[in-house]
């Protein structure tokens, strides 16, 4: 399963604003591409995150398809209650390995971000909203260097205790080898099934495909990925962009792994947004 992130972490973090008409466009592209499961935006503070504000006319304006999961990035209860506004039946929450980056991504401790999270996932469940949990940093951060594999392992594990249907571990600045990876993964998949987990890359040192490679030896079979290379992270120094939806598309394709997108419908998108990039 591809989970294409493009219209949100892809967006949220370019340095332009891509128009409503444009994002709604982008995101009924990818699901007549086949896309099953798309991140469409978030419901943040739009002083805090222009390129997000208009994610509730985005929502708005969506033909949805049946059988399509659409998923919102949902901050806080404020956030939430504009998703349930919204309609959302899917919304995914975050935090990250490492205290330092919480602290400059969101302003707030690991343990504050996780109480949030909290109070999340109780109002979801009596709307019938799924939750998703992002755990950023997994591997390494830019300010505290090497994340402990323990320490991941303890936060996906608690991630699922309080409800996520599935965590997404982030190389958040790309910096992990394939051997960092399986170290990890090996650790966590003892004491968290594969189906609850998927894997969120960035290509920064161009490594992200092997990564996959390694994730879906273990059983990982969720990946994470943008169209057209959307993206990065502001708090992140020297995160490039997530790892290409139409690459990891190719290699699958290459390797018999079915994902049901079509990548001669795909690879006009991925021109599209590296043309609206550049333009």
């Amino acid at each position: 399963m591809i989970v294409e992130v493009g219209p949100r972490d892809g967006l949220q973090n370019e340095s332009k604003i891509m128009s409503t008409d444009d994002k709604v466009k982008l995101i009924h592209d990818l699901v007549d591409a086949g896309v099953q499961h798309v991140e469409v935006g978030s419901f943040v503070r739009a002083d805090l995150v222009p390129t997000m504000a208009d994610t509730a006319e985005v929502v708005k304006r969506l033909t949805r398809k049946p059988g399509v999961r659409y998923t919102a990035l949902v901050p806080n209860p404020k956030g939430m209650d504009a998703a349930i506004q919204s309609g959302m039946t899917s919304v995914a929450v975050f935090t990250a390995a490492s205290e330092t980056f919480n602290q400059k991504n969101i302003r707030m401790s690991v343990g504050d971000s996780l109480a949030k999270i909290q109070d999340v996932i109780k109002m979801a469940a009596p709307h019938q909203i799924d939750v998703r949990g992002y755990l950023s940093t997994c591997w390494h951060c830019p300010y505290e260097g090497a994340i402990k594999p323990e320490r991941v392992v303890a936060l996906a594990a608690e991630l699922i205790k309080m409800g996520c249907w599935e965590v997404s571990l982030g190389d958040t600045i790309g910096h992990a080898t394939p051997d960092e990876v399986r170290g990890l993964l090996v650790i966590l998949l003892k004491t968290i099934s594969a189906d609850r987990i998927a894997v969120h890359f960035h290509d920064t040192n161009g490594r992200a495909l092997e990564n996959i490679r390694v994730a879906q030896s273990l059983g990982i079979t969720t990946i994470d990925s943008a169209v057209g290379g959307l993206g990065g992270c502001p708090f992140a120094p020297g995160a490039k962009g997530n790892v290409a939806t139409e690459s990891v598309v190719e290699m699958l394709d290459n390797n018999g792994v079915a994902t049901g997108i079509a990548l001669q419908k795909l690879l006009p998108i991925a021109n599209w947004m590296r043309q609206w990039r550049t333009s």
